[in-house]
């Protein structure tokens, strides 16, 4: 994915934002200290900086979501960046609180008009399979890597301040200065970089005759589209939960730890073990559930942080807190990353920016409350005698367990809401995905292509594979194109039961029928090829099936599963291209050509059935994004032909290809 140009820029820069954001919450926290006199004071002065972070978003959110939506994406960044390098230098030269303050207000607003052009424009620049991986490198960077590099640097950098004091006036009464410094440098060098980016995607055309709409009026329309959409719904609600358990357990954490008996260095460890977890969440969480789909992932993390925060609560000792700590982490990083990509894959452009930036926006005004509310329901509770427990129980405790209880029961209603997958019961998806897939992707030795093309009915399989045939071929390959099912004397038999047969067909047959197809195709015509380290392009594969009978027919797709692998002997294509219709137009399509006998037996299925069997496809290739090219099949036919062959011949171009005598290499069959 890196090795997309504009995608690997936004990422540096996405690195420096972060870097700047975590380098200049440390630098102004130690301003505001060392600026004001007193213990007390000192207090005041850091709270306050850190109540004038937060506040800007639940103003300003909704309005910066709508104008990264209706202005050039890229030139907000470059503005925003350029803006947030003044203000930053502003810091240190004034050095006065009130100047601090004003400035850390104007930079947390500024930066939200930064962020929801930024979320917007990713699934722009990267394949639509991506999105989850770009989510995710993203997100380990600015949770995971930046921190402890800000960390770093600004411990380096105070050092050397103190080193300059002696010699230099101004670092003996600044000694933050030189972070501040640096901090500005980071966001010049952003907007620099984001300024080359042409490929973020800007201000959508307006027809002719049309006038721009107003920010009043998005903002309105954003608003409606949350909440008449089940997902957002659904998404927003399992957020908020999270992150409101995330504030409980923040406000109370001291107190938490006391109450364990351990002091600043247990609370400096649980305080890391919460961002470990994290990033472990988002760094394996992906890999462990890449099975279940992520609108069920999404829910499930809600209910399994939800439920280790409760676990929390009870604990005695600190060594087991830090466990069930970080089992919130996790849970609360695959579910965050789950959520972002949902938002990135689902929701569209035009709207994206409003989206992303009012959830953000009510998180961080959910967080205010729970930092503002816990520790009054703390200090209230005290610590209380309960019935049947000896000895006292202290408020955090209870308000913990309080915290996890509700973060779960949030976690349940969005999986209700968001659950896409009702047919196939919840455990048996998760020991599916624990278990892996056993077939494992075996790249046959003989140098052999598979390349299998998916999609629902009317989805322009047929012409694709014609012009990626013809393309390769043009290239000097060998190959051999088929389909599923009839491709064999044997198949076509079973052609006719399965889609010329009046009467229905009993589901777990039509899946048997369609394995034996398939096990004859493969040892008859697949595999003779690939062994001959031919390039096989077929129409359809054990795909199919887990679409067609396990989602459409509601089958399990584990007994699929274990039925495709014997009888294709564990082979899995290279790559698989699904061209995603929706079912109206595919159905439609399908009605619109001339075919002799009207439509089969598959084709005369109720809509219902066909969305269930889009679904379908839409989960095997988020389970499994490295294989799948999705494509978007109301796009233009060439559009589509030329990404199709550029993923192909990089496919081809990593082959292993047969060691035999006379054999050309790569770079001459390409030439011949």
């Amino acid at each position: 994915m890196l090795k997309t140009t504009p995608f690997r820029r936004l990422w540096y820069c996405t690195g420096l934002s972060s870097l700047g954001d975590w380098l200049g919450l440390l630098a102004t926290t130690a301003l505001a200290t060392q600026l004001a006199t007193g213990y007390q004071a000192q207090n005041y002065a850091l709270g306050l900086v850190l109540v004038v972070r937060l506040l800007p978003s639940a103003i300003l959110g909704p309005l910066a979501g709508a104008f990264a939506d209706r202005f050039d994406r890229r030139r907000t960044m470059v503005i925003t960046d350029l803006l947030r390098f003044l203000l930053f230098l502003a810091i240190p030269i004034w050095h006065t609180l009130p100047v601090l303050y004003v400035a850390t207000f104007l930079i947390e607003s500024i930066g939200l008009f930064w962020n929801p052009a930024k979320d917007a424009s990713v699934p722009n620049l990267v394949r639509k399979e991506q999105i989850e991986a770009a989510n995710q490198l993203s997100l380990i960077t600015t949770y995971g890597l930046t921190p402890v590099a800000a960390a770093a640097l600004f411990s380096v950098l105070a050092l050397v301040s103190k080193a300059l004091a002696d010699r230099i006036p101004f670092f003996a009464t600044n000694q933050v200065g030189l972070a501040l410094y640096f901090n500005a440098g980071t966001f010049l060098v952003g907007a620099i970089t984001v300024y080359f980016i042409k490929e973020i995607s800007g201000q959508r055309g307006v027809p002719a005759g049309e006038s721009q709409p107003s920010l009043w009026w998005m903002l309105r329309d954003g608003a409606r589209f949350v909440r008449t959409t089940g997902l957002l719904r659904g998404l927003i609600l399992g957020i908020l939960g999270a992150f409101a358990a995330g504030g409980a357990v923040i406000g109370a954490a001291k107190t938490y730890v006391k109450s364990l008996g351990g002091g600043d260095a247990a609370y400096g460890m649980l305080f890391g073990t919460v961002f470990v977890g994290l990033g472990l969440g988002m760094a394996f969480g992906p890999r462990v559930a890449r099975e279940v789909s992520r609108r069920r992932l999404f829910g499930l993390c809600i209910v399994f942080a939800g439920v280790c925060l409760s676990l929390t609560a009870i604990v005695p000792h600190v060594t087991l807190a830090m466990i069930t700590v970080l089992g919130v982490g996790f849970g609360a990083g695959v579910g965050y990353l789950a959520g972002v990509t949902l938002l990135g894959s689902e929701i569209e452009d035009e709207m994206r920016g409003r989206i992303f930036a009012f959830i953000q926006s009510m998180v961080r005004v959910v967080m205010i409350l729970a930092l503002a509310a816990v520790p009054v329901l703390v200090g209230t509770i005290g610590q209380r005698r309960i019935p049947g427990i000896g000895g006292t129980v202290d408020g955090t405790r209870i308000v913990l367990f309080t915290a996890g209880i509700l973060a779960a029961l949030a976690g349940i209603v969005a999986y209700r809401q968001m659950d896409d997958r009702g047919h196939v019961p919840v455990l048996a998806d998760l020991l599916t995905s624990l278990r892996g897939d056993s077939s494992g992707r075996r790249r046959l030795h003989s140098g052999g292509i598979l390349i299998a093309f998916e999609g629902g009915e009317g989805a322009g399989k047929s012409s694709q594979i014609d012009l990626l045939a013809d393309a390769l071929r043009s290239d000097g390959n060998t190959v051999v194109v088929t389909h599923e099912p009839g491709a064999t004397p044997v198949g076509k038999q079973i052609r006719k039961l399965l889609l010329d047969t009046e009467g229905p067909i009993a589901p777990r047959s039509e899946a048997l029928l369609f394995a034996a197809d398939r096990a004859h195709h493969v040892a008859t015509i697949i595999r003779p090829a690939l062994d001959r380290g031919e390039v096989v392009i077929t129409d359809r594969f054990v795909d199919s099936s887990l679409a067609y009978q396990g989602a459409g027919r509601t089958l399990s797709t584990e007994d699929i599963k274990r039925v495709s692998r014997w009888a294709t002997e564990d082979l899995v294509p290279d790559l698989t291209v699904l061209l995603d219709v929706p079912a109206e137009v595919g159905l439609a399509r399908v009605q619109g050509r001339a075919n002799e006998g009207g439509p089969d037996r598959l084709e005369r299925e109720a809509l219902a059935f066909h969305e269930r069997v889009r679904q379908g496809f839409r989960h095997l290739a988020e389970s499994d994004p490295d294989r799948y090219l999705v494509l978007d099949a109301t796009r233009p036919i060439d559009e589509l032909a030329e990404t199709i062959r550029i993923a192909a011949r990089g496919v081809l171009g990593s082959r292993r290809l047969p060691a035999k005598a006379g054999y050309p290499p790569p770079g001459e069959r390409v030439r011949r």
